[in-house]
């Protein structure tokens, strides 16, 4: 395809069950991934902002309850059709939408934090400012940002081979100081950085970054 989002799009319709089928359960066996959105919830609850957040790029929805059991109010979105529908039929007890980070369907600072779990790693260079300035706009200040993503180099890769299903997409896997530098031209601070050696059946590191929105900071 000539789009690379529409590739991205059709692609993970595609991957949608596969995702669904390898990613259930995962989180019980990553404490790493368990510990950080923990913290998250914590401090989103603590900062007394409310408790509703988006997991921009849910994917299956995997994270919602997880997320719903640390008391937060959680509602996903995603660029996919086949994955919000996927979301739908395993976890129908939340919310979910189509929509893409470059223009979410969120008010100006309306949410007490967002969670983007590997969905950040797909953004062309041209998009990274924009989608980081999206995500400020709907956080309200002094709101969280949680993101996971693979620790790389920066260069472009194609992804969606290993599934076997004839499908690919572009993917980008930015280093801890890129996405920092990202994420502080948009206004938000660094609460909270970790990272861990790859494990087996991992290309990278993994990162994890926890930031706030600056009180400052504008809608």
């Amino acid at each position: 395809m000539d789009d690379p989002i529409e590739e991205l799009r059709h692609a993970h319709d595609v991957l949608a069950d596969w995702y669904a089928e390898r990613l259930a359960g995962a989180l019980e066996a990553m404490p790493v991934d368990r510990a950080v959105l923990d913290l998250f919830g914590e401090l989103t609850l603590a900062a007394g902002l409310g408790s509703d957040v988006a997991d921009v790029g849910c994917g299956t929805g995997r994270l919602e309850p997880y997320l719903a059991a640390r008391g937060l109010s959680p509602q996903g979105v995603d660029l996919s059709p086949g994955m919000i529908e996927v979301a739908r039929r395993d976890h129908p007890a939340f919310r979910f939408e189509v929509a893409d980070l470059r223009e979410l369907p969120f008010a100006d600072a309306s949410l007490a934090g967002v969670v983007c779990w590997y969905s950040l790693i797909f953004l062309a260079p041209s998009d990274r400012k924009p989608a980081f300035a999206e995500l400020a706009r709907v956080v309200k200040p002094g709101g969280h940002l949680v993101t996971a993503f693979k620790d790389g180099d920066g260069r472009h890769r194609r992804g969606g081979r290993s599934a076997g299903l004839g499908v690919e997409f572009d993917s980008y896997w930015l280093s801890t100081g890129e996405m920092t530098e990202l994420a502080a031209g948009a206004g938000f601070e660094v609460v909270f950085r970790a990272g861990r050696p790859a494990e087996e059946g991992e290309s990278c590191p993994q990162g994890y970054l926890l930031l706030r929105k600056a009180v400052h900071a504008r809608a």
